[in-house]
């Protein structure tokens, strides 16, 4: 395997924070330097917080950042090592087999040329290690896997190679830019928490929010921006069964923005309501509750 080469480094968390902007991530204190420490001590970064909150969107941003390849492992429940790491193309070995006996090929020239990379199917991890040059790796949503898969994981956190009988070791000579999300649907390990470093990333302040819109949706009315934000800190306060996050935020500021409405007085803001609540009866209780939200504004 020819040597990797390394991704772009950053001399400090505001060089780090400037690269984001440009791909139109709105970071904070935290944030940026929790993520500029993960890759300057060379560690995973963990990032929990509630759904919708950008953690995937970190990944991306860095990815981008960094003019690499974002190579990502999805996780669910019953994901093993093989869709992990990797798989043998058997349909095409098989028809291989036929070929080569045809041709009068002997046993030995039979497993080399099938156990080669012709026939090797690379899933995340195995192409994480062999990238060039070292992507970032993006595990999201670990704690949707088992505990089991948790703990094959570490080992190859922990050396970045892996043997594959019928191969070889493969090896990362320069470890990927790794970013793990969860959703605290379970608690991971503490082996996994020790091996990492770990932000937790929340719903964003009405400041936070605002550059977001402002970054993501350029040209958006000010007043609108100060009206959606003010809007979504009160409705977070709310009893609702799913929390809208940022990516529902832009998602109802795009649907007003469509509409031409201006503010919540407009009489078709309720029916924009899909794009921000993702609950039959959250939607009906907000749209309950907007005449009040507007004679308290």
């Amino acid at each position: 395997m020819s040597k990797k080469s390394a991704p772009r480094r950053f001399d400090s968390p505001e060089a780090l924070d400037a690269a984001l902007v440009e791909q139109a991530y709105v970071t904070d204190a935290d944030l940026r330097m929790t993520l500029y420490l993960a890759m300057a001590l060379g560690k995973p970064l963990l990032v929990e917080g509630p759904a919708g909150v950008g953690k995937t969107e970190i990944a991306r941003a860095l990815a981008s950042a960094l003019d690499t390849r974002l190579i990502r492992l999805q996780c669910y429940e019953g994901l093993d090592a093989a869709q992990a790491l990797y798989e043998w193309d058997y349909p095409r070995q098989l028809l291989e087999i036929r070929l080569q006996e045809a041709a009068g090929a002997t046993a030995d020239t039979l497993r080399k040329n099938l156990y080669s990379n012709d026939f090797l199917l690379e899933r995340p991890l195995l192409a994480a290690l062999r990238h060039q040059p070292s992507p970032v790796l993006l595990i999201d949503e670990l704690d949707r896997a088992d505990e089991a898969f948790e703990s094959f994981l570490l080992e190859i956190l922990s050396d970045w190679q892996i043997s594959i009988p019928e191969y070889g070791t493969v090896r990362a000579e320069v470890p990927p830019v790794v970013v793990i999300t969860g959703n605290r649907t379970r608690t991971l390990a503490e082996a996994t928490r020790r091996r990492c470093l770990y932000l937790w990333l929340d719903y964003p302040d009405r400041v936070k929010e605002r550059a977001v819109l402002e970054q993501r949706l350029p040209g958006i009315d000010a007043h609108l921006a100060d009206v959606i934000t003010e809007y979504l800190a009160w409705a977070r306060g709310q009893e609702l069964t799913k929390t809208p996050g940022l990516s529902e935020t832009l998602d109802w500021a795009a649907a007003l923005i469509e509409i031409g409405a201006a503010d919540l007085d407009d009489a078709r803001v309720p029916a924009t309501f899909g794009a921000l609540f993702k609950d039959p009866a959250d939607i009906d209780a907000m749209r309950q509750r907007l005449a009040a939200y507007r004679g308290e504004r």
